[in-house]
Order: C-alpha cells, then structure tokens, then sequence
C-alpha cells in the first residue's frame, strides 16, 4: 500500500458526525469529476472511499449509490448521486443552482474548523495524493475547476496554510512542498500518524546526514593523516639512502624513527609517544624541518 493510500485509510477511520457529514459531503461533490443540475460523480480504487462518501451523504440526508465504474478493469468504483430528487435536496443543502458558471466553495457550508477540516479532507480522500516522503516532500490536490482550487487556497490561508498552485496537463494543482506545511495539513485533515510519521523520517535523515558528514570528514582527515605521513617517511628514506641520517639532531632523529615504528597514525597521536610527550605544533615542525632538509640535499644533488 502507498503512504498515499495509508494517509486516506487514516482518514477514514475517523466517524463523522453532525455538521462535519454535509462538510465532508460537500467536499466529495465539489472535488468529483460531476457537480450540477444532473448530479454529482466521483471514481476511486478504494471501495472503503465511496462508502464513506455515501455514508457522509446519507448522514447529511442525501441518498447516494456506489457502482463499479463501467468500462475500466482497473477496480475502479462510481459513487454518484443522479436521482432526480436527490439531485434538488443536495443542491438545496449545498446551496448552489447546480447552473453556476464556475463551482465556487460556499462558505455557508463551512461553519466551524472542523467541518473545514472534513471538507478539505473529503477533497483530499476525492482528489489528493501525497508523495512517499522518502523521495520527497509533495502534497496536492487537483481539479478542472480553476476557481474552486483558488478558493480552497484561499480558505487554507485563512487557516494559517501557505499553499501554491500552478496549471499542469489541463489541470489545476493545488500543492504544499515544505514538510512542515505537509505535516500540518495532514494533522488539520485528520491523518496525525503520517504527519508523525514525516517528522520521524525528518529526524532519521538529520542523524543519517549528520552520519554521513562524520564520517566523510574522518575519512577526508585520514587520506590527510596518510598523505602527509607518506611525504615524510619518503623524506626520511631520502635521508638514509644518502647517509644523511646520522647527521641529523637527536630530536629529529628520534621524530624520524617513531614516525617509521608508527606510520599511520596522527600527528596528535605519535606526539603522545615521546617521553615525555610533546605538542602536536611541535612535532608538525620537526616533520617540515626533515622534509625541508631532505628537499635541500636534492637540491645539492642536482647541481654536484
């Protein structure tokens, strides 16, 4: 199952009751594909989604019916209102015309935050989707009706939402990117455990990130640690080879020879291995002083 499909199953484990059923209803009807003088319609794939609409219906005293929708093998379902009669008391109880031009939201409808609350989540459960947010952070809601998607932006905005809608494929979207945002509407409609479920996945993503930035800068220290412990013990090799070794002052003779016992460590830790120990800057110079003195009898090398 989808993390699209787990939020509308969480929303329908919630039982409606008094204004919220003509909220719902009326989110159902305005986000179907069908709303006017001849009915109201809507498809889904999850059977339990039209059951719930005709269950908000009838409790907002609408008789709706659900119906395998003809012509498709994809399981999809029908729930519609078209009885004549049925049609004229839901319009009556939404009040529109069912003639209007452009479907706007009316606001009668919505009395209180929580028929607010079942009308956007009826709207969701019709037309939403909400991508696995570990891939990305998307919530949208999509329609034909470019007024009612400016409507139900305006009616979240007044409830402290910060939506944005664009036109894609003949289609108006409605969509929310930030996590935060995502994880507030999903509270706001009723879906609690997957906005705590986001939040969690944030702090998984945070520590892991957090890992992984640890563990690149350990690894970036260590190439360092070994880069430089390679140009010393190189210097070192140089010396000896040349029978220069012998000729150098008994600190750098000593950094020389616990620098070959102890190759791959750091400078901090092979300071802690002289006696007594010395400072990691200290040890740092009498690195430069060997490499500098093995570059210097190159150099004389070269013109001899």
């Amino acid at each position: 199952m989808s993390f699209s499909q787990n939020v509308k199953k969480e929303i329908l484990a919630h039982e409606l009751d008094g204004d919220c059923c003509a909220a719902a209803a009326y989110g159902f009807a305005c986000f179907g594909k069908v709303f006017g003088a001849q009915g109201m319609a809507f498809y889904t794939e999850q059977p339990a989604v039209a059951r719930y609409a005709k269950k908000a219906f009838a409790r907002a005293g609408v008789i709706g019916r659900i119906r395998p929708k003809s012509g498709t093998e994809s399981g999809a379902y029908e729930f519609s209102v078209r009885d004549p009669e049925e049609v004229r008391r839901m319009l009556a109880l939404f009040g529109h015309t069912g003639d209007e031009p452009n479907l706007r939201i009316n606001d009668r409808n919505l009395s209180s935050e929580r028929s607010v609350s079942a009308f956007a989540a009826a709207a969701f459960l019709c037309s939403g989707t909400i991508t696995n947010p570990q891939r990305e952070y998307n919530l949208e809601f999509i329609s034909p009706r470019y007024h009612l998607i400016l409507d139900l932006e305006a009616l979240l905005m007044g409830r402290g939402f910060a939506p944005k809608h664009i036109r894609r494929k003949g289609l108006n979207v409605l969509y929310f990117k930030a996590s935060e945002q995502i994880e507030d509407m999903l509270t706001f409609m009723g879906a609690s455990g997957a906005a705590l479920e986001i939040m969690n996945l944030k702090v998984y993503k945070d520590l892991r990130n957090k890992a992984n930035r640890i563990t690149n800068c350990e690894t970036a220290n260590i190439d360092k640690t070994v880069s430089a412990s390679g140009q010393t013990l190189a210097a070192i090799a140089y010396l000896k080879q040349h029978g220069a070794f012998e000729t150098l002052p008994q600190p750098l003779r000593e950094t020389a020879e616990l620098r070959e016992a102890y190759p791959d460590i750091s400078l901090k830790e092979l300071a802690e291995h002289f006696q007594p120990p010395i400072s990691k800057s200290g040890l740092s110079h009498r690195m430069k002083k060997l490499e500098q003195t093995a570059q210097q009898l190159r150099e004389r090398a070269k013109h001899e």
